[in-house]
């Protein structure tokens, strides 16, 4: 990172029509290099049971970690009844003296990267953006306090008990206001949500899995009204993949009963799921269950050929947790909803708004949700 430079956003366009063949974090896991791996955890704390939550301070950023992201989707529709998807999310990620070029000092040092998309779900369009900054260039920083990022005019902010979102372009971008109806759902076991078997090889992770939304969308150079519901992911670690591991299937779904579900797979080479894959079931009271790996079932039911990665994902979604009852097919709104993130992450993947209808208990239930999916067009990997 020594000869680093800022990069210019970028801009990419994609038309849902352009392809008719027919997933990833919410979470930026960074695999660290095995001849690294000790000295990092040695600069950098690891994510490890037993850890204690407490709210407001850890909507803030935790520097003792080397990895961090705040990871925001929503559904919209404007009063024009039209409907839309977004994404924002905001990565931290430390650089430790111990890596190549790297200063020795005990400060720590970060690299910021966000991303923005706006799924227009009536036109079947995709627009996504991205930066990327470092410590020292005023330009991108994460607060130790209080909840306040920003990038390069990117921003998220406490607000009394609500948070404000901004991220614009030339032509698209959002000024929302979101509310938590329910507290802050923790994911895992004894504070750690564990991705592989090694020691530390975890994540400490929660949600805000239902925030009323309203503010104004801007797309396409016209400003909407806009009203819905978003949800918010919150993840820090310092080493979640092992080398054995491709990539990711990630889902949040807000159901129609005021439930919600998170569950994500993480896919190794030879084909199977790793067994520290898990989820969790949010009650309608904010009460939650974890869910292991067998006790979900996700099963796709075609796949869509990307036009730009040639990235070969499986889409349109049958998720089954037969001791709920419950049966739900997830729906994308339309496919290509891809990020190929060359200037920043450097990681492709797929983040969909999706339409879920389904039963729960035998009766018939909706919903909305989003998904994503690393590792489809190659193998997940690290640029920083």
């Amino acid at each position: 990172m020594a000869n680093w430079k800022p990069v210019k956003e970028k801009r990419i366009v994609v038309l849902a029509s352009m392809a008719f063949s027919t997933i990833a974090i919410p979470f930026l896991n960074i695999l660290v290099p095995a001849a690294q791996a000790e000295q990092v955890d040695n600069f950098y704390k690891k994510a490890l049971p037993g850890y204690k939550f407490a709210f407001p301070r850890d909507h803030a950023s935790h520097e003792a970690f080397k990895t961090e992201w705040w990871y925001y989707t929503g559904h919209l529709k404007s009063d024009d009844g039209k409907k839309y998807g977004y994404e924002l999310t905001f990565f931290r990620s430390g650089v430790s003296p111990s890596e190549k070029g790297q200063p020795k000092t005990k400060e720590h040092s970060n690299v910021y990267l966000a991303h923005f998309a706006v799924s227009d779900i009536s036109n079947k369009k995709f627009y996504f953006y991205e930066k990327l900054t470092r410590s020292g260039l005023t330009l991108g920083a994460a607060s130790s306090s209080v909840l306040h990022l920003y990038n390069d005019g990117w921003r998220v902010d406490e607000a009394g008990d609500s948070m404000m979102l901004t991220a614009d372009s030339a032509k698209n971008g959002i000024k929302l206001l979101l509310s938590s109806k329910k507290p802050p759902i923790i994911h895992g076991k004894d504070g750690v949500s564990q991705k592989a078997d090694c020691v530390g090889c975890a994540s400490h992770y929660y949600s805000l899995t239902r925030m009323d939304t309203k503010g104004l969308l801007f797309i396409d150079g016209k400003e909407k009204r806009v009203a819905g519901t978003s949800w918010m992911d919150h993840e820090f670690g310092s080493n979640q993949l092992t080398d054995e591991q491709i990539g990711w299937d990630w889902y949040s779904l807000q159901l129609s009963d005021n439930t919600e579900l998170m569950l994500y797979m993480m896919r190794k080479r030879d084909g199977t799921i790793d067994k520290n894959s898990s989820g969790t079931i949010i009650g309608a009271d904010g009460k939650t269950e974890h869910l292991s790996l067998s006790q979900f079932k996700v099963r796709s039911k075609s796949k869509w050929l990307s036009p730009l990665s040639k990235g070969n994902y499986p889409i349109n979604w049958e998720v089954e947790i037969p001791e709920k009852q419950i049966k739900l097919q997830v729906n994308a709104d339309f496919d290509s909803q891809e990020l190929v993130t060359k200037r920043s992450t450097d990681v492709t993947y797929w983040e969909g708004a999706s339409t879920i209808t389904g039963t729960k208990m035998g009766k018939p239930i909706t919903g909305e949700g989003y998904v994503e999916m690393t590792g489809y067009s190659e193998n997940f990997k690290k640029k920083i």
